[in-house]
């Protein structure tokens, strides 16, 4: 039998594993692709099985298989007579960018070569539900660190113990010695500098895990004030042809367009996934434009209260992209920066006396477009009981739009960029310009984000704290500064130390810049979990 027809025997996990597999001489590999079927055909494989056989079932990434990993399902499979494996497919593993280390199908070909494993399929679902409603197990076996449904930061292992308890199954926990595929990785493969590896293992020993993960439990109890402009982010994608034959400029072939909420908006649905309560006070158009778009858009915990800025369009940034490197050509804003007239602006001014006293912490965003003149800015540091302010440069503010408008805040968080062109200085170092921005002002709490140089943390009285970065690849910057301050925010207003925020920030935007636009937005669970996976 050639490699091909043994192949065909089956419906397998996909023509991309199988043509590969077939590629290959190895009976051992046959017999390995054998065993991995598709998810949708796992029920009826195990049909003829289930009148005398017991069905066991594990489930997780697998993405280094190793001597804990092959204990644990051997003794899974001691529990029953057949052992399905499901593991979760690349796009659902939340560990971080660059993660899994191994493709689905690699993985899936690891665990197939055992001989205590069966089958295995791979889990197109976002958890284990599915995969165990659909296997159905008479048994289905997690390792012993999964006993503490506390301790579970997903909080899944008590979902997946009532969908095994739906298909009159049991839960089982092993009792081996439990390895860390996180660690093997972090240690063996990882994708960091020494000079990162080093300052991970001192961080670890300053701040333990639980200490961090207390703080996003608190977020929950924050109620977030939310001001600045909308922006709505057109991403136009297109494929750079060549030079136009009577003009030297570059010709682009059209593809397609996406359409992102962005601005203050992206921040609310950043501060959404953290906290049971955000209210959004934002500007839009005379006419409303793209208001049934953003509402849609905006997660469902989210209030909005919009101000229609009069004789002006929605903020619009186009922008114009060759899409098979990403890169950016150029952009088109549409927008009237002007301030609101002395009427609006009473209004808006009102609308923030209203609802200010409501909440918690106040967060404003302030993008330079005409929303928050001195005024607006004045009510808001006389009323917010915790002030979280981030000031952008951007193309149509660049030198008008700095953080010293505001004299004071409990937390400022900008780039470094934005540093610099508050004092005009390039050339005095990023540190003293921060000593002296918290010296002049009344800032209690600062972070200077500086790209892939990292960033500092300090707080008032304190040294300040320098935090690599841990980005190893980048997609888009746009939107990572907004979803750096959200999260950081909140954890500054719980009095989190100044090296914990700086350090969480940097885990933030290292998710952020993986992200086009905003098109997706920072998540709770996925979050801790990266940390979770950095510091083992």
């Amino acid at each position: 039998m050639n490699n091909k027809s043994a192949l065909n025997e089956k419906e397998h996990v996909g023509s991309e594993f199988a043509t590969t597999l077939a590629a290959l001489p190895s009976d051992a590999t046959i017999e390995a692709a054998k065993k991995i079927v598709r998810f949708e055909n796992i029920q009826a494989e195990l049909a003829s099985f289930r009148a005398n056989k017991k069905v066991v079932q594990c489930h997780g990434v697998f993405d280094l298989l190793h001597i804990g990993h092959i204990k644990h399902l051997q003794h899974a499979k001691s529990h029953g007579d057949l052992l399905v494996v499901s593991i979760t497919a690349d796009r659902f593993v939340n560990k971080g960018p660059g993660k899994p280390y191994f493709s689905e199908f690699l993985r899936a070909e690891a665990l197939a070569s055992l001989n205590c494993v069966d089958y295995v399929v791979i889990n197109h679902h976002a958890t284990a539900i599915e995969a165990i409603k659909t296997i159905s197990p008479d048994c289905y076996i997690k390792g012993i660190e999964y006993q503490d449904a506390n301790a579970d930061i997903t909080g899944k292992i008590s979902e997946e113990e009532e969908a095994v308890r739906s298909v009159g199954g049991e839960l089982v926990f092993t009792k081996d010695i439990v390895f860390s595929s996180s660690t093997l990785l972090n240690r063996f493969f990882s994708p960091f500098s020494q000079e990162v590896m080093s300052y991970l293992d001192q961080f670890k020993t300053r701040f333990p895990i639980s200490d961090i993960l207390h703080y996003f439990e608190g977020c929950k109890k924050l109620k977030v004030l939310l001001v600045g402009e909308a922006v709505i982010d057109i991403y136009h994608y297109g494929e750079a042809i060549g030079k136009s034959g009577k003009e030297p400029i570059l010709v682009t072939k059209y593809h397609r367009e996406e359409v992102y909420i962005g601005g203050v908006l992206a921040i609310a649905n950043h501060l959404s996934n953290f906290c049971s309560e955000v209210t959004c006070i934002t500007m839009l158009g005379e006419k409303g434009d793209y208001e049934d778009f953003i509402r849609e858009k905006l997660n469902p915990n989210v209030k909005v209260v919009f101000q229609y800025k009069k004789e002006s369009p929605t903020i619009v940034k186009r922008r114009y992209i060759e899409e098979y490197s990403a890169q950016k050509l150029f952009e088109i804003y549409e927008i009237e920066d002007c301030y609101f007239d002395d009427d609006q602006n009473n209004e808006f001014i009102a609308s923030i006396d209203e609802h200010i006293d409501q909440h918690d912490v106040v967060m404003v965003g302030d993008y330079g477009h005409g929303m928050l003149d001195n005024r607006a800015i004045e009510k808001i540091e006389e009323k917010a009981k915790f002030l979280a302010i981030n000031t952008q440069a951007n193309a149509s503010n660049h030198g008008f739009n700095c953080i010293s408008k505001y004299k004071r805040a409990d937390y400022v968080c900008i780039a470094n960029r934005e540093l610099q062109l508050n004092f005009r200085q390039k050339h005095i170092s990023t540190a003293e310009q921060v000593r002296r921005l918290m010296q002049e002002f009344d800032y209690k709490n600062v972070v200077v984000t500086s790209g892939v140089k990292g960033s500092i943390a300090c707080r008032q009285g304190e040294e300040m704290q320098m935090v690599p970065a841990f980005a190893t690849s980048v997609k888009d910057r746009v939107g990572a500064g907004d979803a750096v301050l959200a999260v950081t925010s909140l954890f500054v207003a719980q009095n989190a130390p100044a090296e914990m925020v700086g350090f969480v920030g940097n885990v933030v935007g290292s998710q952020a810049v993986n992200i086009m636009g905003n098109k997706s937005f920072i998540e709770k669970i996925p979050l801790m979990k990266h940390i979770v996976h950095l510091m083992k």
